[in-house]
């Protein structure tokens, strides 16, 4: 069974980045970065591949 990877969105917010969404739905969290970006927020989305055994 082939697990999904992590997708996670972060804000920059001073002094450090920030988390605001950890979920497996990449439309999601592509909706979230979308609308932070669009409020000129410095966003990034970061993707984390599950570790294989």
């Amino acid at each position: 069974m082939d697990a999904k990877p992590t997708y996670v969105v972060s804000v920059y917010d001073k002094p450090h980045w920030r988390s605001l969404l950890s979920t497996k739905d990449e439309e999601a969290a592509k909706a979230l970065y979308d609308s932070l970006v669009a409020d000129g927020a410095n966003a990034r989305i970061e993707v984390f591949q599950p570790k294989k055994r």
